[in-house]
């Protein structure tokens, strides 16, 4: 006990946040162990990811302590002199965050440059290289709960940093002192950018291939987050009317009172956009996550419903789009969970396709010639003939580049479902969907999968497991991830991974139907299948 007592008085002693010295003195003296416990018996991580956690006290929580260190961290490894641009959200500290992170690297010798305000994270990418900058930082916790907050670093290349730096950075956070001790101010330089980054930024998305129809309605919701005023700037730059936004939702708000998750994925969250769009009549939803990296499609019906696309969906209609507008020696990429349709696609525009492990840091790494990259967790990077202006996910330029493509499809009597269908004619129907077990014990998923790995499944939801890759061996090419995938018959596939930042399994599932003439039996026949295979890996395979 006097042990933890003593770690807290120390990081009491270095905190100059009133809130949280307020809430860890209230602690000590009422001596509360399991509190204490909680935020002093471990730490967050710093990984490829950087940090993300729940904002309060201690070394296990996100606070002024542990975003100084980071920066420290980050401060040594990049030396005096260098260039570092931060980016910050509208979350609960996220202002604060950035300055002291800029307060630290100025104090370090380096020169920081501030963005002018709560902005999207692809505006904080995009700069990073339109500055010629050695590193960026932006603090934001994407889609988390709103107790959360995070902070992610960027290398000179303007995309999210991969081992081994992310490892020489926690290294240096573990030496850094006492951030008391730290000095702050200088003598590096501190520059506060101005609206013009913006416009950079909003230049060169608008110069992406967006075809040239402009006819389109748009609901539109931010979910709270920093989205909107970028988004509309953009659309009217590109000559499409503004958005319709979610007036409950347009404004950041850090509570983000309107929906339990600030998740477009989340059941519920869209549901004040799928209201508008009835009431409206919207030829398109568009919703960003709060840091307005990811976007949600969604498109309306004649009912009054809406049918929101799988970020799959929508990764193969950019896909197209995108090979139909460049020209040259092109890439596109995915991840091992994403559809296989980009492949088949790629095979039909002859032009080199790459797969690689989960998290858009691993797609910007798939090789030159890059002009797509996508996730099937709604994100999406999207390039011309001369590269990526953005190399990280943007939700900006991904709502921009769909709304062309529905543009286009509008002028010609259509839907974004009617080019769907169009892509299941060509390269059969590939349907998809996710499969999460959650767990209270964290070692659950460990035994399963071990137990996978010495006895792969025969079958699952009655068809036949082909060949089991056992990702952590790297089969495939790939470096080693704890991971298993299953190619099954039919074209079918499934791949099963412990999540990285929640106790769950995460089940990725494909089924590939032949489409002759009717594509709605082969939707059916799809969602039977991918029914079936759920049902099989909930009750017999890993039955959790």
């Amino acid at each position: 006990m006097s042990g933890l007592l003593a770690r807290a008085r120390d990081w009491l002693a270095q905190d100059p946040d009133p809130d949280t010295r307020a809430e860890l003195s209230d602690l000590i003296e009422r001596q509360d162990l399991a509190a204490l416990r909680e935020r002093f018996a471990a730490k967050l991580e710093f990984g490829t990811a950087g940090l993300r956690g729940e904002l309060g006290a201690g070394p296990n929580r996100m606070n002024r302590v542990t975003v100084m260190r980071a920066a420290a961290g980050l401060a040594a490894v990049l030396g005096p002199g260098k260039h570092v641009v931060i980016g910050y959200d509208a979350r609960h500290k996220s202002d604060v965050f950035a300055r002291d992170t800029a307060a630290v690297l100025t104090g370090a010798g380096l020169r920081a440059s501030l963005l002018p305000r709560p902005l999207p994270t692809p505006v904080l990418a995009f700069a990073v290289r339109h500055l010629g900058a050695d590193a960026g930082v932006t603090v934001t916790a994407s889609h988390n709960p709103p107790r959360d907050n995070g902070y992610k670093v960027y290398w000179g290349d303007g995309s999210q940093i991969v081992p081994p730096i992310d490892a020489e950075i926690s290294a240096a956070i573990d030496a850094v002192g006492p951030v008391d001790e730290l000095p702050l101010n200088g003598p590096g330089e501190l520059v506060e950018l101005g609206e013009d980054v913006v416009a950079a930024y909003l230049d060169a998305v608008t110069s992406l291939p967006l075809g040239d129809a402009r006819d389109l309605r748009v609901a539109y919701t931010p979910l709270h987050g920093v989205g909107a005023d970028v988004l509309t700037r953009a659309f009217l730059a590109a000559g499409f009317e503004a958005p319709i936004a979610v007036a409950e939702q347009r404004d950041p708000d850090p509570d983000f009172p309107t929906v339990a998750f600030p998740n477009p994925e989340e059941p519920g969250a869209m549901d004040l956009a799928v209201a508008l769009a009835a009431r409206t009549g919207a030829d398109l939803v568009l919703a960003n996550d709060p840091d307005a990296d990811r976007c949600a499609v969604g498109v309306p019906l004649p009912d009054g419903g809406v049918r929101m696309l799988t970020g799959d969906e929508v990764g193969g209609l950019l896909a197209e789009h995108v090979l139909a507008h460049t020209t040259g020696d092109r890439l596109v990429a995915t991840t091992i969970v994403s559809s296989t349709l980009l492949a088949k696609i790629a095979r039909a525009y002859g032009v080199r396709y790459g797969e690689t492990l989960t998290g858009f840091k691993w797609i910007m790494k798939a090789g030159p010639g890059l002009v797509l990259g996508y996730e099937e967790a709604l994100g999406y990077s999207i390039g011309t003939s001369d590269g990526l202006p953005v190399r990280d996910k943007d939700g900006i330029a991904a709502a921009l580049t769909v709304a062309g493509i529905a543009a286009a499809a509008r002028r010609d009597g259509r839907t974004l479902l009617d080019l769907l269908d169009d892509q299941a004619r060509r390269h059969g129907l590939h349907a998809t969907a996710q499969v999460s077990f959650r767990v209270a014990d964290v070692s659950l998923i460990a035994d399963a999968m071990a137990r996978l790995r010495a006895e792969p499944p025969k079958t699952l939801g009655g068809l036949t497991v082909e060949r089991a890759d056992d990702l952590s061996r790297g089969d495939g090419g790939l470096p080693p991830t704890d991971g298993l995938r299953y190619h099954l018959s039919d074209g079918a596939r499934v791949v099963i991974r412990p999540s990285g930042t929640e106790p769950k399994l995460k089940c990725y599932l494909e089924v590939v139907v032949p489409v002759t003439t009717d594509v709605s039996e082969a939707r059916t026949q799809a969602t039977r299948a991918l029914s079936a295979m759920e049902q099989s890996l909930r009750d017999d395979t890993l039955a959790l």
